[in-house]
């Protein structure tokens, strides 16, 4: 293959792609982790690619091919940037960018991607993030109300390609009436090496995410009380960042409740996130809307089963052997808990390594990687559609 100025012909015919995304800080949660590993995982296979993100707050190690742009004028939460703005028009009118990769909605990032992608006719793909769910829909502001069809909705006119990380975010770009094509193609997880599991005295149960009313613990404190007395030698711990001070709400139900045995932990981060994975003998999400969940696979991928509400994505639970799926409610998760907390350490064992062996195979960042740049080619130059593309 013939190189030019140490590239290969095919690297430089490879098209510049510029992901946007609000923010990457590490309090803004699952993009925070899989929008920056999507854009690793495309470098590392060759592709040019550039993430813009607002200056929202420190970022620890910013990655090497990040942008950050200043907040403007203008309520914190819209996330205005004039300079964001203006860079993207810049980069679209001197033609160096061949692709616009916009990464969840409802700030003006996820708008002025919109509108330069519409000014400059660039392929455009919209990764909703979740925030298509009903419940991200029902629970809206009056804002939020009054700014989709005025504002956001506009923006989606130039959208080339939908990208769902499950077929239930499928189902809500469908809903929302969108009928561009839709890849499929799940977040990817990093793998820890193997980790020595001791016996112990005391089990837990690991709740692990944004201390947010949409996660349904909820639910979970009134089910472990149900079923507190009837395992004394297991824990819950709840583990995360406060959301805008629902984690003093918490404390004061479980107080209410009477509730035993429950610690209520800051966020971990790092291999103090991956010990508490790897701690624990059972990881619970009892979310009420999920387009994905990472900290499912971040548990698994630690070789930990998990409980897992129909909220996310992860019906392969079952099929695989690595925890259970069920409905929403709390008598669902009361029964649940019932028989998953009777497992012997063995047979959670079993099932956590199960766990382990999937994300290890359809998980790995490599192929989600390959299949978002095969998407990109089918996008930009035809040929066969990649069968993780839904068109209907």
């Amino acid at each position: 293959m013939a190189e030019q100025g140490g590239l290969t012909l095919e690297v430089l015919n490879m098209p510049n792609i510029v992901h946007v995304v609000p923010a990457i800080a590490e309090e803004a949660s699952g993009p925070s982790y899989s929008v920056v590993r999507l854009c690793k995982s495309l470098i590392d296979q060759g592709h040019p690619v550039t993430l813009a993100a607002l200056d929202w707050a420190p970022v620890t190690a910013p990655p090497t091919f990040s942008r950050f742009f200043p907040l403007g004028f203008g309520p914190r939460r819209m996330g205005r940037s004039p300079a964001m703005a203006r860079w993207l028009a810049s980069q679209a009118a001197d033609g160096r960018t061949s692709l616009i990769h916009n990464h969840s909605l409802w700030m003006m990032p996820n708008v002025y991607t919109g509108r330069t992608a519409a000014r400059y006719s660039i392929p455009y793909i919209v990764s909703p993030r979740g925030t298509f769910s009903e419940w991200a829909i029902q629970s809206g502001s009056r804002i939020k109300k009054l700014f989709f069809p005025l504002v956001q909705r506009p923006a989606l006119s130039a959208v080339t390609c939908f990208h769902a990380t499950a077929e239930s975010e499928y189902e809500d770009i469908r809903r929302m009436g969108f009928r561009q094509p839709v890849a499929v193609i799940p977040n990817g997880i990093d793998v820890p090496p193997q980790m020595v599991r001791l016996r112990k005295g005391v089990r837990t149960l690991l709740f692990l995410g944004r201390i947010n009313p949409i996660k349904g613990l909820d639910m979970l404190l009134p089910a472990w009380q149900a079923v507190q007395s009837r395992f004394p030698n297991w824990q819950l711990r709840i583990v995360g960042a406060d959301n805008g001070g629902y984690l003093d709400k918490l404390r004061a139900l479980a107080a209410e409740l009477g509730l035993e045995r429950v610690e209520f932990c800051g966020p971990l981060y790092g291999q103090d996130k991956w010990r508490a994975y790897g701690e624990a003998d059972l990881f619970v999400l009892p979310t009420y809307s999920e387009n994905f969940g990472l900290a499912v696979a971040e548990a698994l991928a630690a070789g930990t089963p998990a409980i897992v509400t129909r909220g996310a994505p992860w019906h392969g639970l079952e099929t695989q052997g690595a925890g259970w799926w069920i409905e929403i409610g709390l008598d669902p998760l009361v029964a649940c808990l019932e028989s998953a907390l009777i497992q012997s350490s063995v047979v959670l064992a079993v099932m956590g390594q199960q766990g382990r062996d999937w994300m290890v195979r359809d998980y790995s960042w490599q192929q989600i990687g390959k299949q978002m740049a095969e998407s990109y080619q089918w996008i930009l130059h035809g040929g066969g559609r990649p069968t993780w593309m839904i068109e209907d």
